[in-house]
């Protein structure tokens, strides 16, 4: 790592550790509120402070020039003559002669101007000159002012004007020079006046000052607003610079974490398909563990073979073999997971399901709910013999199933490496076995099975069995029915035989097909009576 990056890294490491504490950031926020109204209070202080030292640099230098400008042309004049000195406009020409108030004014002026620094200018104006004197050159500003005046004739009155630009504001300032009785006195015999007929109170000219001030020269001024202003910018930049950069690594690790997720969420779908809908919800929400457990349960377990599959398949292509047997699994799974069966597996052409695990309605319930799927796989198992007929298929599948409830071990089996979510116990052996007896297209249900479901359901006693493990004889019942079906008329028939299928579904027949359906039915029972009598005849 060269040096650069390993300070780019140890500045960055900084950066996050700073933004891993909020409290941190707090506290510089707080500093920089406190530490503003600081800056402001020092650069007033020091603008202050440079501004007292330029009035006063400027005030002295004028000061000094008005007393080396007194000293020459008042007290040097008087003391050098040994008559009577007076005061006159051209005291110049005059031997001891000193300057009248108005010529004083005057060359103030220019004694201000040339020392004010360029930031003060004072002049001392008329629109009426002495006759020996240069014309004043009015501008607007002094114009209007005088012009103000004299109309007014107010003694203290005052004209500003503001200007400037953007680097330079000035602000000027007039005000009246109003004639006294020696000066009305002076100007109206003095042969030199233009104007004769002065009376006092008269508005002479303007007396205006002029300050200038360069912005620019005021902004170091701000040196502590600047400091402060430079820290809360480079620390602004540096903390924006940080947030870029965790908002980039956001944004990377959001998309590494959308593509995991993206990753895991098909690799879960993948593995629901090999899962249970319950025990897939039940690893991954975290309810159950991937360890090897198990419990002792009450289920009921479910059983379901496809008799003589061995020899439809040998009548089946393996494309069409495959077809149908996934064609099959799949009408059986929705109507087990419908009916809130946990599918445990598929063995062969068989099916295994169980009810109590991981959910359990009770025993009871369960009971009642497994022989309900059962009853409606048979249904559905009609519906789909009769379309696999009309498919060419000459042998279709007819499946026999056995119930049983009772106490099996449920769990996680297998090895560390590898598990099976299943049950284990004579209880299923007996499901299986019950299935065996069972005719095609029937189901079989043991006592423990039948003390659950009695009440709603017709059954028909079969001859005892025994299985190996399990003392004493098992007592196996036939389903032959729902007793809510004898109480309303029949919506569906399904009948099959050898000569004989007949799948009848009156909820959905609408007028035109209930009198297509008597029309064939009333031919088929004609073609069987005939066929009857005429067996009978020839008998």
């Amino acid at each position: 790592m060269s040096p650069s990056s390993g300070k780019r890294h140890s500045t960055h490491a900084l950066w996050r550790s700073i933004a891993e504490r909020p409290w941190i950031l707090a506290l510089a926020v707080v500093l920089a509120l406190v530490l503003l109204p600081l800056a402001v209070w020092l650069d007033l202080r020091n603008l202050s402070d440079a501004g007292l030292t330029t009035q006063a640099r400027t005030l002295n230098a004028m000061v000094s020039e008005i007393r080396a400008y007194y000293g020459s042309n008042v007290v040097g004049r008087v003391q050098g003559y040994t008559g009577d000195s007076v005061a006159v406009h051209n005291y110049e020409d005059v031997p001891g002669a000193i300057p009248i108030p108005a010529t004083l004014s005057l060359e103030l002026g220019g004694v201000i101007a040339g020392r004010g620094g360029g930031d003060v200018d004072y002049r001392f104006v008329s629109d009426l000159s002495f006759a020996n004197r240069a014309p004043h050159k009015l501008d607007a500003f002094e114009t209007a002012a005088l012009a103000s005046f004299r109309q007014s004739r107010a003694p203290d009155a005052v004209a500003t004007d503001l200007s400037g630009s953007l680097f330079e504001r000035q602000i000027r300032m007039a005000v009246p020079v109003v004639m006294g009785q020696a000066c009305v006195s002076c100007h109206n015999t003095h042969p030199e006046s233009p104007k004769r007929d002065w009376q006092v109170g008269d508005v002479r000219g303007i007396q205006a000052i002029t300050v200038h001030q360069p912005i620019a020269r005021n902004l170091f001024s701000f040196k502590y607003l600047f400091m402060y202003f430079a820290g809360a910018g480079a620390f602004g930049a540096a903390f924006a610079g940080l947030q870029w950069r965790q908002a980039n690594d956001f944004r990377r690790m959001n998309a590494e974490l959308e593509e995991a997720n993206g990753f895991l969420a098909s690799i879960s779908m993948k593995i629901s398909k090999y899962l249970s809908p319950q025990i897939y919800k039940s690893i991954f929400s975290g309810e159950k563990d991937v360890v090897i457990s198990t419990e002792r349960k009450k289920l009921t377990i479910f059983f379901s073979d496809i008799k003589d599959f061995t020899e439809t398949a040998e009548h089946l292509q393996p494309e069409e073999l495959t077809s149908l047997l996934n064609e099959y699994f799949t009408e059986m799974s929705a109507i087990a997971q419908a009916h809130g069966a946990t599918v445990d597996k598929f063995i062969g052409d068989a099916i295994l399901a169980f009810f109590g695990d991981p959910e359990t309605r009770g025993a009871r319930e369960d009971a009642n709910a497994c022989l309900d799927m059962a009853i409606a796989m048979q249904k559905r198992m009609v519906e789909l013999k009769g379309r696999w007929r009309r498919r060419g298929i000459e042998k279709p599948f007819e499946v026999r199933m056995g119930i049983n409830t009772g106490y099996c071990n449920v769990g996680n089996f297998g090895s560390a490496d590898r598990m099976d979510y299943t049950i284990i116990g004579a209880e299923a052996n007996l499901a299986a076995r019950l299935q065996g007896i069972a005719q095609p297209g029937g189901i079989v249900i043991s006592y423990e099975t039948w003390a659950h479901v009695q009440d709603r359901v017709r059954v028909r006693r079969l001859e005892p069995i025994t299985l190996k493990g399990i003392p004493g004889e098992i007592v196996p019942y036939a389903v032959e029915g729902l007793h809510e079906v004898e109480t309303a008329a029949p919506q569906t028939i399904n009948e099959e035989d050898e000569g004989l299928v007949l799948h009848l579904d009156i909820a959905k027949l609408d007028a035109d097909a209930r009198r297509k359906a008597e029309a064939v039915l009333e031919k088929a029972l004609g073609a069987v009576r005939m066929q009857e009598h005429g067996k009978g005849d020839k008998a």
